[in-house]
């Protein structure tokens, strides 16, 4: 019986690690006004380790503003993490402003609109 090649869980498990490092040291060490609360939602790492997609949303700040400062930081950012990680390649860094939550935030307010005037047509018959 062949074994299971492990190369794609690694990169989901470098992505993740990645991911939880960043938290920590942009609460930490990224020092920036532009750059309020934010979350990190999800970090794409490509197959050969050069790039790596960070996602996050905005709590508090300027969505554009936030993107500007986080990547002016990158490439301070990758070098913490050099010293963090135990890979041979470590990711430059590409931040993008996710959106998956205001459009959440957005289609629950339609949903909650379209209920409400249903309950009145069903209210007046």
């Amino acid at each position: 019986m062949a074994r299971k090649s492990s190369v794609p869980n690694r990169g989901f498990r470098v992505a993740d690690q990645i991911q939880r490092d960043l938290a920590e040291l942009i609460a930490r060490e990224v020092k920036d006004p532009r750059v309020g609360m934010i979350t990190l939602n999800a970090v794409e790492v490509t197959p050969d380790y050069a790039h790596a997609k960070v996602f996050f949303s905005v709590l508090t700040g300027d969505p554009q503003e936030t993107q500007e400062a986080l990547n002016h930081a990158a490439g301070h950012l990758r070098n913490l993490l050099f010293k963090r990680l135990h890979i041979h390649t470590v990711p430059t860094l590409h931040f993008m402003f996710d959106r998956t939550t205001e459009r959440a935030s957005d289609m629950n307010a339609l949903i909650a609109k379209a209920v409400a005037s249903r309950s009145k047509d069903d209210d007046a018959s």
